[in-house]
């Protein structure tokens, strides 16, 4: 396992396991997950308050205190959205100081932890009071309830402010060789470390690529029509006897840590098995591969 070290010090696996669809309604399921990822040199789990509406938080906090002994693993979580847990809904949007420095309180007693290695801002616009925002993380940092912090967005102008105005350390967005909206400032953001979530972009990046693409986009994605990606994906597969590796080995070669999310072991055993292809695979492989798909820009919040 390959390892990046973020500017506040905290050494990411290459691979990191989104914590969002673990079966957290079985425990013992989630913990074979978890157990296993650790093992495999896995170190950094990625959950959310809003994720089951805390319940996320509690089993993942839960496991993992039985192997931090053992481990040297880091937990972040995200703050921003107001939920009611009765109700299991969510309620609004808050990203004020007050609202995250109660809220943190709530999601160190649900992880039963006594800091946050990484605690994320779970979204965020340009209408938000963001200076307010960051003068939230900075006081809990150096409060030492955090390590670091960071966004997850995809609005380059939100996450221009903060790349100017912060210390944040990571970048949470989605990345794959079709989603590559974001390389058009990933390397003006130096220093970043970038947590690529949706490496797969919803199974295309898989051996059933055919029945998710019919599924999931009937009318095709940014630029390209359904039938022009099945023709794309399918010159893939003739060529290429791992798409998920494919996917993987463009995101290593942006320097992103891949944050893979699964709901079973066996999608957590392919996945290391495709980033261990990836790793091997050929510069000009991936090179040849990429020259199929458009370049894509975020076309809102721009700056």
């Amino acid at each position: 396992m390959e390892y990046t070290e973020s500017k506040s010090g905290l050494n990411f696996s290459r691979m990191a396991l989104g914590c969002m669809n673990l079966p957290v309604e079985d425990e013992i399921a989630a913990e074979e997950i978890i157990e296993y990822a650790l093992s495999q040199h896995i170190n950094f789990f990625d959950t959310a308050d809003l994720y089951q509406f805390g319940r996320n938080e509690e089993t993942v906090g839960k496991i993992l205190k039985r192997y931090q002994s053992r481990y040297n693993l880091y937990v972040g979580t995200k703050v921003g959205n107001e939920f009611d847990r009765s109700l299991q809904q969510k309620t609004g949007w808050n990203p004020g100081r007050k609202y995250i420095k109660a809220e943190i309180k709530m999601s160190l007693r649900r992880l039963g932890m006594d800091h946050i290695d990484l605690y994320q801002l779970h979204g965020g616009t340009i209408e938000d009071d963001m200076d307010d925002t960051i003068l939230a993380f900075e006081e809990l940092k150096s409060e030492g309830l955090i390590r670091s912090y960071g966004i997850s967005s995809i609005r380059p102008n939100v996450i221009d402010h903060y790349y100017r105005k912060s210390n944040m350390d990571t970048l949470m967005l989605q990345l794959n060789p079709l989603d590559n909206r974001p390389e058009e400032f990933l390397e003006a953001l130096d220093g970043i470390t970038i947590l690529a979530r949706g490496p797969v972009m919803q199974g295309l990046f898989t051996d059933c690529h055919e029945y998710h693409l019919k599924e999931k986009f009937p009318d095709g994605i940014f630029n390209y029509p359904q039938e022009e990606l099945s023709r794309i994906f399918a010159m893939l597969a003739r060529h290429h006897d791992d798409l998920t590796a494919l996917s993987f080995k463009y995101l290593i070669d942006k320097g992103a840590v891949i944050v893979t999310g699964v709901s079973t072991l066996e999608q957590l055993e392919k996945n290391l098995e495709s980033l261990k292809k990836a790793a091997a695979m050929d510069e000009n492989e991936m090179k040849t591969a990429e020259k199929l798909f458009k370049k894509e820009r975020y076309e809102v919040h721009r700056l």
